[in-house]
């Protein structure tokens, strides 16, 4: 079986979204930094923001067009099939990195719902973990070098990828090869999955992305912050390394995500 957390800037961007967009909205706009002090964790923030730009390119030329048609002709519950799919394969992930920081009830759930959602959920189609109130742990390395207390290092946003850090960029090799996709030997049916999870992840954010393009006055800044707020770091801070996913269900009172038809 197989996942994996590859996150194109579309996928990063989309995946915080919904939360950056309901930070613009509660705080009245977001602020630009532009003309204001530099930012003490983002030493390459004229580096930075050319590759931001580059990323912000390529998604409206090719990213969400593409996730705009498949919303279009994708019915939305086989939309919902494939993102229950997808995260399925997540859990056996974030099982092994629930159990390397020492997660004992993370593990314990992540385990369990990928076993329940395999088996009775037709291959994770259906998430019946969930309905059985089972929670959902997601980690990944970069969240596990935080729990062992490696700070966070300097933002970083990464050409086809996005928001990140020192640390989490380190946990990237890890996670891509650890994540089950890695394991599909058949090369062009790995190539379609990860395909095909990129588009219907991008799809899921296109209606929190319009907000965000309509609310926020300078979406770098926006992004940076709460990126760096949420990915906090290592044990020196208290932190482990979380970023929350603001695609989950018990995220209340954040923006939802688009819901398409």
């Amino acid at each position: 079986m197989m996942t994996t957390r590859s996150q194109t800037p579309a996928l990063r961007s989309g995946a915080l979204a919904a939360g950056l967009a309901a930070a613009a909205l509660l705080s009245g706009c977001a602020t630009t930094s532009t003309g204001g002090a530099a930012n003490p964790a983002d030493p390459y923030e004229s580096f930075n923001r050319s590759i931001y730009s580059f990323n912000e390119g390529v998604d409206k030329a090719v990213f969400k067009p593409v996730a705009t048609a498949y919303q279009a002709v994708t019915p939305r519950v086989a939309r919902e099939g494939v993102t229950n799919f997808f995260d399925n394969l997540g859990d056996a992930w974030s099982f092994v990195n629930n159990l390397l920081q020492g997660q004992g009830e993370g593990a314990y759930n992540s385990m369990v719902r990928f076993s329940v959602n395999t088996v009775f959920g037709i291959g994770g189609l259906f998430d019946v973990a969930s309905e059985a109130g089972i929670q959902r742990r997601k980690q990944d390395f970069g969240q596990t070098l935080g729990r062992w207390g490696v700070p966070t290092g300097p933002y970083l946003v990464l050409p086809f990828w996005g928001p990140s850090t020192v640390r989490d960029t380190a946990g990237l090799a890890v996670d891509a090869y650890g994540h089950p996709l890695t394991q599909v030997d058949d090369v062009p049916v790995r190539n379609s999955l990860y395909a095909l999870r990129f588009v219907n992840t991008r799809a899921h954010y296109l209606q929190a992305g319009d907000t965000l393009d309509a609310v926020a006055l300078d979406k770098y800044s926006l992004t940076r912050d709460v990126y760096l707020r949420s990915r906090i770091g290592g044990a020196a801070s208290g932190g482990d390394g979380r970023l929350e996913n603001y695609d989950d269900d018990d995220n209340a009172g954040k923006l939802p995500p688009g819901s398409g038809k």
